[in-house]
């Protein structure tokens, strides 16, 4: 960061520039080169994609090769050009939920109904707000300005009738699913689904007697067994280490058996941990191979020595209570969900896999705690990236305006002008870009940080700190930034004989705030055009595709990476929900003074919506299905949406002409929203999470009495005690390698030597 000095240029031009960092005048020629490139840039990618789909599988469709379940396996799919295209438009709701799941097919609704909204929104935009804008700008009558507000106050409520009728239908679509989710015998055969997770557990409960004692109140069935959770000590953390070793001892061998017909006459060497209980001197250059051997042996019976160690365990908070089927766990979950039986919370248990162990045992106080400064953390950050966002936008983005107020650098400028212009075309949005590339990752340890109990819950949280920070950074403050500037300048420039107040009011704060707002507006719809090349960008797997190449020719792979580099990667709903969300509440934010936004976002959508198809049923998975757990949080960002619109609209009909009369026009806007959360609550939000009776048999008596006859330790518990481990993996290039390279130990005492078959 730079200091200004007294022989640099007058401040003035530090105010100028400052003032207007997102300056970006969109003339009508700049909106149709952005609209030319965009488009011309999503069509290449787009032609990309159809001609190398069919001759690279394993970047195009990696859920054929790797999904295994019969009902999970994507459609047939043909190697023409054109073949992706019948399987993706003839797919159904029915058929997607047993494909790829509920969570997928809930986004790819969500989608839809995002489509939807903006679709009809054009047709309202292009159809009325544009001849009434231009009716009422043939005018040029200032002194009738306001009317054009008033008129458009009947075609909001219009307009918030249609996002209802949309909204409606989206939640109802929703609920059906969630419905047969819960239905599925692929969900009821889950030990979790007729679980329930104890946490905050007093001392005098924590045995399996009192978790049972705190749950009975609100069952309905006698039958229930509890399992208090003891610790695990440093088990998890020791399975970790195994899984290291291994991986170490593959690389090894890979890069020992990269000839295997010529194996190099001297064998790898590495040094020996401290610590390790192994014949290996502490330090000592030995052989890599026989230590890595010797380590994972040691480390695997460690392992299966602490999962038979189960007596003098030390209890947790927190444990688990079975109930007979999967209907009384949820009617028992649901009598329980404001009840806090001496101080502790019953909820229905998540996956396994997606818990988070290590937060279960967190104090309640602890938690708090937590919570709290994880809030700060994330306010902080929030309000502290509005300085180097705006900076980046004034200086990296124009390095002559840094040049301007640093003589030094303009120097610097004139004599290598192309490598400070190259600079300048790189690193504005390489910053911005590695920085949001960082961000998820940030608002996911925060999120662990402050508690949450679930993976799940963990991702709906980091799409919620996501949308707060893009809606506050990259939307208020950026569109409101040049008004909120003046008024700071007009501080720094008043005088001691000045009235301080008089300076700020000669600024016209609401109408420069208003105007401010306006006058950002093309940027946004450059902003959309550009959403297009992202979308195609996305589907052609470019980035993917040359990372995969680099990899396989520039690293020594071992067979196991080789595996997780051609398996289909997760899908990261988080960010791709905050993305869509944050598409959509622009277009209803500047729909009113732009309504060009509103067929560039609905265009956006029904092109990406088939795309986005094509990614989930072909190239994605889900890591962590939660039955489509991510649509409440949807329907309130929608809300919050349509909310932040309405008073935009509301400050534009005050700030016309300060008056409190149009105002009574927009009132229905807020109790036609107001009523449709209320709706939402009394209607869907029960049945997001809890099943309802539908006069249907939930399971076989046969499987029920089979259920009821195992035992809670085996049917749910902490991962480590009974996941297997993994053991080495070598190339079929070289079958006895591992076998060879230990000499006489032919035993390494991790089962059988997997072979990755190419």
């Amino acid at each position: 960061m730079f200091t200004l000095q007294p022989r640099d240029n007058d401040p003035e031009d530090f105010l100028q520039y400052i003032q207007s960092p997102f300056n970006t005048q969109l003339t009508t020629k700049a909106f149709w080169s952005s609209f030319g490139y965009s488009i011309s840039g999503a069509v290449l990618c787009a032609v990309l994609f159809c001609l190398l789909r069919p001759h690279n599988k394993t970047i195009y469709a990696p859920r054929l090769k790797h999904i295994s379940d019969g009902k999970r396996v994507p459609p047939a799919i043909s190697n023409g050009v054109f073949g992706w295209v019948q399987p993706v438009v003839k797919t159904r709701d029915q058929a997607l939920v047993e494909k790829i799941g509920q969570d997928a097919t809930v986004f790819l609704h969500f989608t839809a109904m995002c489509r939807n909204i903006t679709i009809f929104l054009s047709i309202i935009g292009c159809g009325v707000y544009i001849p009434l804008n231009i009716v009422e700008n043939s005018k040029n009558r200032s002194s009738d300005g306001s009317n054009t507000f008033m008129k458009f106050a009947p075609l909001f409520c219009r307009r918030e009738g249609m996002l209802g009728i949309c909204r409606h239908l989206a939640c109802l679509r929703h609920s059906r699913i969630r419905c047969e989710y819960f239905e599925s015998s692929e969900y009821q055969n889950k030990a979790f689904s007729r679980t329930l997770m104890v946490t905050d557990i007093p001392d005098r409960y924590r045995t399996d007697a009192g978790i049972v004692e705190l749950v009975r109140p609100f069952a309905t069935s006698r039958d229930l067994s509890g399992t208090i959770a003891h610790s695990l000590k440093e088990l998890p953390e020791l399975i970790e280490t195994y899984e290291g070793a291994v991986r170490a001892l593959e690389a090894v061998l890979s890069k020992y058996s990269r000839h295997p017909k010529t194996l190099p006459a001297k064998r790898p060497t590495c040094k020996a941990r401290a610590g390790d209980d192994t014949s290996f001197a502490p330090g000592a250059n030995v052989d890599a191979i026989e230590y890595l051997v010797a380590r994972t042996r040691r480390l695997s019976a460690k392992i299966h020595e602490m999962r038979n160690a189960t007596v003098d365990k030390e209890v947790l908070p927190y444990g688990f209570a079975t109930c007979p089927n999967m209907e009384q766990a949820h009617e028992l979950a649901y009598a329980a969900r404001k009840q806090h039986p001496h101080g502790s919370k019953i909820q229905l248990a998540p996956g396994p896999n997606d818990v988070i162990w290590k937060n279960l045992s967190l104090p309640k106080e602890t938690r708090r705690w937590r919570v709290f400064m994880g809030h700060v953390a994330v306010s902080a950050l929030v309000a502290v990236w509005t300085v180097p966002n705006a900076l980046i936008a004034v200086f990296l983005a124009d390095l002559s305006k840094l040049g301007a107020i640093w003589p030094t650098f303009q120097a610097e400028l004139e004599r290598h002008p192309r490598t400070w212009g190259a600079i300048q075309g790189i690193l504005a949005p390489l910053v911005t870009t590695l920085f949001y590339l960082l961000l998820p990752t940030i608002f996911r340890r925060l999120s662990i940080y402050a508690g949450d109990l679930s993976k799940t819950e963990r991702e709906r949280g980091v799409a919620r700190k996501l949308y707060v920070f893009f809606i506050f950074n990259n939307l208020i403050v950026f569109s409101f930034f040049s008004a909120g500037w003046k008024y700071a300048a007009a501080v720094i420039r008043a005088q001691s004989n000045r009235n301080l107040w008089a300076a700020i009011k000669d600024t016209q704060p609401f109408e420069n705030l208003m105007g401010a707002f306006c006058d950002v507006s093309p940027f946004w719809l450059n902003y959309l055009l550009q959403r297009n090349l992202g979308a195609a960008l996305d589907v052609s797997q470019l980035v993917k595709l040359g990372r995969d190449w680099l990899s396989r020719r520039l690293l020594n792979l071992t067979p196991r990476e080789l595996l997780e580099l051609t398996a289909p990667p997760p899908f990261d709903y988080a960010s791709h929900y905050n993305n869509f969300l944050f598409y959509v509440t622009i277009a209803l934010v500047f729909a009113p003074f732009q309504p060009l936004v509103l067929p560039v976002t609905a265009f956006y959508f029904t092109t990406d919506s088939y795309l986005k198809k094509y990614l989930l049923m072909y190239v994605f998975v889900t890591k962590h299905e939660s039955g489509g757990g991510f649509w409440g949080f949807i329907v309130n960002r929608v809300l919050a949406a349509t909310l932040l619109s309405n008073v935009v609209a509301t400050m534009f009909v005050v700030a016309r002409r300060e008056s409190y009369v149009q105002i009574i026009f927009m009132a229905p806007l807020f109790a036609i929203l107001g009523g449709f959360k209320y709706l939402c609550i009394k209607t869907f939000d029960d049945d997001q999470c809890f099943y309802s009776k539908r006069g249907k048999k939930v399971s076989d008596d046969a499987v029920m009495e089979k259920r009821n006859d195992e035992s809670v330790d085996v049917r749910f518990g902490h991962p480590a005690l009974y996941s297997k481990l993994i053991v080495p993996m070598v190339s079929t290039r070289a079958p006895g390698i591992l076998r060879d390279a230990q000499g006489s130990c032919l035993d390494t005492g991790l089962g059988g030597i997997p072979q990755q078959r190419k």
